[in-house]
């Protein structure tokens, strides 16, 4: 599909002086620096006063001496998309990609995550929230085998192990408590794994295409995810009609119950023995680099990658402007 009849309207020139923050001093910065590289580039190529600023090298504080409109958010994991840039910019008064303050704090914890969304009667794995290995090891015998074993609040499958003994819990909760005092042990979701991102915001909200992920025996970790081409990824997915549209409602169903806006990506499984799609975990700032999901998607879609960065870009906001704006909605209908 050519991504002609996709283009929006958008003026480069609107947007303003541009920041795209990355890098940062997370355990993802490497990943980050991708992200944002290739954000920076494509922002560029469509005419935007894109900037490169790492807030790890620069005080955020720079953002307003030096006259920014608003920000792309390519920052991954803590201090990124946890809430607490997020905070920063809205008392710098200067928009920005992805969800807000409330929203990115509640997503990045994957703990507080899974509780909403099972409080709301959305489908995710059981878990525990472990913080000793001998607890990790007395969850694998509530949970089962094969069981996950990560942090609560990391991404791109950093400290995470999947265990099939007891004497594989130890050292897997060691290594996840290396990057987070709280551990989560989870169920362990056997059949396809799955991934969808979301544009938009409340009831403009909408899944962009499924993709289906293929790894090396089934280990799609940090390595598969970024550094080798031997992951395959379905593009369209595949998967039966029904499927596609039922994990397309239940993403932007989660999307939308942690209030989330601008855009985000949803990692599922199916489970092989009766077909149930199960929410893993949400990205409220996912990768931008060659190897990701999001540009793949939105490519199957129509939408080429300089096209997909304008959109996010021209969806900066603000918590306080969302409350502006609600104000202004009441106020117009009670007259």
């Amino acid at each position: 599909m050519s991504n002609k009849n996709n283009e929006t309207n958008i003026d480069p020139r609107s947007m303003g002086k541009v920041a795209v923050l990355m890098g940062g001093s997370s355990a993802e910065r490497e990943v980050s620096l991708m992200s944002g590289g290739g954000v920076l580039q494509a922002l560029r190529s469509r005419g935007v006063d894109a900037h490169a600023f790492d807030p790890s090298q620069n005080n955020l504080c720079d953002l307003k001496t030096h006259g920014y409109d608003r920000c792309f958010i390519a920052l991954h994991g803590r201090h990124g998309e946890d809430g607490t840039v997020q905070g920063a910019l809205e008392l710098l008064g200067i928009p920005y990609t992805g969800p807000g303050v409330m929203a990115s704090a509640i997503s990045v914890d994957k703990i507080m995550t899974k509780r909403i969304w099972r409080f709301q009667g959305l489908s995710t794995p059981d878990w525990k929230l472990v913080s000793s290995s001998a607890e990790a090891a007395h969850a694998f015998k509530e949970l089962g085998s094969p069981m996950i074993i990560k942090p609560a609040r990391e991404g791109s499958s950093i400290g995470v192990t999947k265990v099939t003994s007891l004497g594989q819990c130890e050292q897997a909760y060691l290594l996840a408590a290396k990057y987070d005092p709280e551990v989560l042990c989870e169920q362990f979701i056997e059949g396809d794994e799955t991934t969808c991102p979301i544009l938009g915001q409340g009831k403009d909200a909408h899944a962009l295409p499924v993709i289906r992920i293929v790894a090396p025996e089934g280990n799609y970790d940090y390595q598969n995810k970024y550094f080798t081409d031997v992951t395959q990824y379905h593009c369209p997915s595949g998967l039966p009609e029904a499927e596609e549209r039922a994990i397309q409602q239940l993403v932007v169903d989660a999307f939308r119950t942690l209030e989330c806006r601008g855009w985000a990506r949803a990692d599922i499984m199916i489970r092989k023995a009766d077909r149930k799609p199960f929410l893993l975990e949400i990205n409220t700032s996912p990768g931008m680099t060659g190897h990701s999901l999001v540009p793949m998607s939105a490519r199957a879609s129509g939408i080429d990658y300089p096209e997909l960065c304008l959109r996010i870009l021209a969806s900066a906001s603000l918590d306080a402007r969302q409350g502006m704006q609600a104000t202004e909605t009441q106020g117009a209908s009670a007259q």
